[in-house]
Protein backbone atom coordinates (compact mmCIF):
# COMPACT_ATOMS: atom_id res chain seq x y z
CA UNK A 1 0.00 0.00 0.00
CA UNK A 2 1.44 3.30 -1.00
CA UNK A 3 1.57 6.08 1.52
CA UNK A 4 -1.35 8.91 1.12
CA UNK A 5 -0.22 12.47 1.52
CA UNK A 6 -2.57 15.63 1.32
CA UNK A 7 -1.05 18.88 -0.31
CA UNK A 8 -3.56 22.05 1.04
CA UNK A 9 -2.91 25.32 -0.93
CA UNK A 10 -4.25 28.63 -1.29
CA UNK A 11 -6.83 30.09 -3.81
CA UNK A 12 -5.74 33.91 -2.23
CA UNK A 13 -4.58 35.46 -5.13
CA UNK A 14 -4.10 39.22 -3.85
CA UNK A 15 -2.03 40.89 -1.04
CA UNK A 16 -3.45 44.53 -2.13
CA UNK A 17 -4.45 45.92 -5.58
CA UNK A 18 -1.82 45.14 -8.09
CA UNK A 19 -0.31 43.01 -6.05
CA UNK A 20 -0.76 39.45 -6.54
CA UNK A 21 0.18 36.47 -4.86
CA UNK A 22 -1.02 32.84 -4.50
CA UNK A 23 1.27 29.23 -3.76
CA UNK A 24 4.87 29.73 -3.94
CA UNK A 25 5.28 27.11 -6.37
CA UNK A 26 8.59 25.71 -5.37
CA UNK A 27 7.36 24.70 -1.93
CA UNK A 28 4.45 22.83 -3.81
CA UNK A 29 6.84 21.37 -6.42
CA UNK A 30 9.61 19.99 -4.35
CA UNK A 31 7.29 18.43 -1.97
CA UNK A 32 5.06 16.77 -4.80
CA UNK A 33 7.52 15.48 -6.32
CA UNK A 34 9.69 14.28 -3.81
CA UNK A 35 6.54 12.21 -2.41
CA UNK A 36 5.34 11.17 -5.84
CA UNK A 37 9.29 10.20 -6.72
CA UNK A 38 8.43 7.79 -3.08
CA UNK A 39 5.65 6.44 -4.44
CA UNK A 40 3.56 7.96 -2.24
CA UNK A 41 0.12 9.36 -3.95
CA UNK A 42 -0.67 12.69 -3.61
CA UNK A 43 -4.05 14.78 -3.00
CA UNK A 44 -4.16 18.55 -3.52
CA UNK A 45 -6.89 20.11 -1.79
CA UNK A 46 -8.01 23.96 -1.27
CA UNK A 47 -9.99 26.22 0.71
CA UNK A 48 -12.20 26.71 -2.07
CA UNK A 49 -11.15 23.65 -4.94
CA UNK A 50 -10.12 24.33 -8.43
CA UNK A 51 -7.15 26.85 -9.28
CA UNK A 52 -4.77 27.47 -7.04
CA UNK A 53 -2.69 30.57 -8.53
CA UNK A 54 0.91 30.38 -8.58
CA UNK A 55 2.79 33.86 -7.00
CA UNK A 56 4.17 35.24 -10.09
CA UNK A 57 7.25 36.42 -7.85
CA UNK A 58 8.11 32.31 -7.41
CA UNK A 59 8.42 32.35 -11.55
CA UNK A 60 11.37 33.67 -13.32
CA UNK A 61 14.02 32.54 -15.99
CA UNK A 62 16.10 30.46 -13.62
CA UNK A 63 12.65 28.15 -12.81
CA UNK A 64 13.78 24.42 -13.77
CA UNK A 65 11.08 22.72 -15.90
CA UNK A 66 10.29 20.36 -13.71
CA UNK A 67 9.41 22.68 -10.91
CA UNK A 68 7.07 24.56 -13.61
CA UNK A 69 5.42 21.55 -14.68
CA UNK A 70 3.57 20.92 -11.63
CA UNK A 71 1.66 23.69 -12.11
CA UNK A 72 -0.82 21.25 -13.60
CA UNK A 73 -1.47 19.67 -10.16
CA UNK A 74 -2.65 23.02 -9.29
CA UNK A 75 -5.37 23.82 -11.79
CA UNK A 76 -8.24 21.63 -10.20
CA UNK A 77 -7.95 20.91 -6.56
CA UNK A 78 -9.97 19.18 -4.56
CA UNK A 79 -12.27 21.49 -2.34
CA UNK A 80 -11.02 20.73 1.26
CA UNK A 81 -14.55 19.67 2.42
CA UNK A 82 -14.22 16.98 0.44
CA UNK A 83 -11.79 15.54 2.08
CA UNK A 84 -11.44 13.22 4.93
CA UNK A 85 -8.34 12.48 7.40
CA UNK A 86 -8.81 9.45 7.37
CA UNK A 87 -7.96 8.82 3.84
CA UNK A 88 -4.11 9.89 4.30
CA UNK A 89 -1.55 9.41 6.69
CA UNK A 90 -0.03 13.36 6.09
CA UNK A 91 -1.24 16.52 5.59
CA UNK A 92 1.39 18.86 3.92
CA UNK A 93 0.83 22.60 3.82
CA UNK A 94 3.45 24.69 1.63
CA UNK A 95 3.52 28.83 1.82
CA UNK A 96 3.25 31.45 -0.17
CA UNK A 97 1.35 34.47 1.47
CA UNK A 98 -2.21 33.87 -0.10
CA UNK A 99 -2.02 31.13 3.06
CA UNK A 100 -1.88 33.99 5.28
CA UNK A 101 -5.33 35.06 3.98
CA UNK A 102 -7.71 32.05 3.82
CA UNK A 103 -5.80 28.92 5.59
CA UNK A 104 -5.88 30.41 9.16
CA UNK A 105 -9.83 30.96 9.81
CA UNK A 106 -10.69 27.68 7.73
CA UNK A 107 -12.66 25.55 9.86
CA UNK A 108 -12.34 22.27 7.71
CA UNK A 109 -8.51 22.79 7.60
CA UNK A 110 -8.58 23.26 11.76
CA UNK A 111 -10.84 20.25 11.88
CA UNK A 112 -8.37 18.16 9.53
CA UNK A 113 -4.75 19.19 11.43
CA UNK A 114 -6.66 18.47 14.87
CA UNK A 115 -8.05 14.97 13.53
CA UNK A 116 -4.53 14.43 11.50
CA UNK A 117 -2.40 15.39 15.25
CA UNK A 118 -4.60 13.75 17.20
CA UNK A 119 -4.33 10.41 15.81
CA UNK A 120 -0.35 10.89 15.04
CA UNK A 121 -0.45 11.20 11.90
CA UNK A 122 2.34 13.89 10.34
CA UNK A 123 1.33 17.54 10.22
CA UNK A 124 3.75 19.73 8.18
CA UNK A 125 4.01 22.81 6.75
CA UNK A 126 7.12 25.07 5.39
CA UNK A 127 7.29 29.37 5.10
CA UNK A 128 4.15 30.71 5.09
CA UNK A 129 2.23 27.19 5.21
CA UNK A 130 2.06 27.29 9.29
CA UNK A 131 -0.39 29.97 8.95
CA UNK A 132 -2.27 27.41 8.53
CA UNK A 133 -1.83 26.07 11.74
CA UNK A 134 -3.03 29.58 13.61
CA UNK A 135 -6.43 28.50 14.43
CA UNK A 136 -6.24 25.55 14.80
CA UNK A 137 -6.89 23.71 18.16
CA UNK A 138 -6.74 20.43 19.69
CA UNK A 139 -10.05 18.43 21.69
CA UNK A 140 -9.31 20.13 24.71
CA UNK A 141 -8.99 23.60 23.67
CA UNK A 142 -5.53 24.22 23.58
CA UNK A 143 -4.11 25.49 20.39
CA UNK A 144 -2.04 23.12 18.41
CA UNK A 145 1.42 24.59 18.35
CA UNK A 146 0.88 25.58 21.80
CA UNK A 147 4.34 24.32 23.97
CA UNK A 148 5.60 23.05 20.37
CA UNK A 149 8.86 24.00 18.86
CA UNK A 150 7.59 25.33 15.75
CA UNK A 151 9.26 27.29 12.87
CA UNK A 152 8.05 29.24 9.92
CA UNK A 153 8.67 32.52 7.94
CA UNK A 154 10.12 34.78 10.72
CA UNK A 155 9.27 38.51 11.03
CA UNK A 156 12.86 39.53 9.83
CA UNK A 157 12.55 37.46 6.56
CA UNK A 158 8.69 39.25 6.39
CA UNK A 159 10.43 42.72 6.74
CA UNK A 160 12.72 41.75 3.92
CA UNK A 161 9.93 41.19 1.49
CA UNK A 162 8.81 44.67 2.88
CA UNK A 163 5.07 42.88 2.41
CA UNK A 164 4.92 42.99 6.57
CA UNK A 165 2.50 46.05 6.38
CA UNK A 166 0.29 44.77 3.90
CA UNK A 167 -0.49 41.23 5.61
CA UNK A 168 -3.33 40.39 8.48
CA UNK A 169 -0.32 39.29 11.13
CA UNK A 170 2.62 38.21 11.17
CA UNK A 171 3.41 34.64 11.21
CA UNK A 172 6.11 34.46 13.57
CA UNK A 173 4.17 36.85 16.11
CA UNK A 174 1.06 34.96 15.90
CA UNK A 175 2.44 31.64 16.81
CA UNK A 176 4.73 33.33 19.50
CA UNK A 177 1.43 34.43 21.04
CA UNK A 178 -0.27 31.03 20.45
CA UNK A 179 2.64 29.95 23.17
CA UNK A 180 4.33 28.08 20.30
CA UNK A 181 8.39 27.84 21.03
CA UNK A 182 9.45 29.22 18.11
CA UNK A 183 13.04 28.81 17.15
CA UNK A 184 14.19 31.05 14.43
CA UNK A 185 17.30 30.77 12.09
CA UNK A 186 19.13 33.50 10.11
CA UNK A 187 17.52 34.88 7.69
CA UNK A 188 17.18 32.49 4.34
CA UNK A 189 19.20 29.71 5.93
CA UNK A 190 17.44 26.15 6.02
CA UNK A 191 15.91 24.82 8.85
CA UNK A 192 12.96 22.89 10.20
CA UNK A 193 12.04 21.37 13.48
CA UNK A 194 10.62 18.25 14.35
CA UNK A 195 8.29 18.13 17.68
CA UNK A 196 6.11 14.69 17.69
CA UNK A 197 4.67 14.33 14.66
CA UNK A 198 4.75 18.13 14.04
CA UNK A 199 7.29 19.25 11.14
CA UNK A 200 7.50 23.13 9.95
CA UNK A 201 10.12 24.67 7.97
CA UNK A 202 11.28 28.12 7.77
CA UNK A 203 11.83 29.65 3.78
CA UNK A 204 10.85 27.85 0.83
CA UNK A 205 14.91 27.03 1.20
CA UNK A 206 13.77 24.95 3.76
CA UNK A 207 11.18 22.64 1.78
CA UNK A 208 13.23 20.39 1.08
CA UNK A 209 14.31 19.50 4.05
CA UNK A 210 10.89 19.21 5.57
CA UNK A 211 9.89 17.07 2.76
CA UNK A 212 12.75 14.88 3.71
CA UNK A 213 12.00 14.37 7.05
CA UNK A 214 8.25 13.89 6.14
CA UNK A 215 9.89 10.98 4.22
CA UNK A 216 11.38 9.44 6.83
CA UNK A 217 8.49 9.34 9.27
CA UNK A 218 6.71 7.85 7.00
CA UNK A 219 9.00 5.40 5.68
Amino acid sequence: MSKKVLIVVTNHTEIYEGKPTGIWLSEFAEAYIEFTNKGYEVTVASPLGGKSTVDPGSVDENTLQEILETEEYLQNTLKLEDVSHESFEAIFLPGGHGTMFDLPENKKLQELLRDFYEEDKIVAAVCHGPAGLVGATLSNGQPLVAGKRINAFTDREETDTTLDRHLPFLLESKLRDLGAIFVAAPNWSIHFEVDGNLITGQNPQSTLAVTKAVIENLG
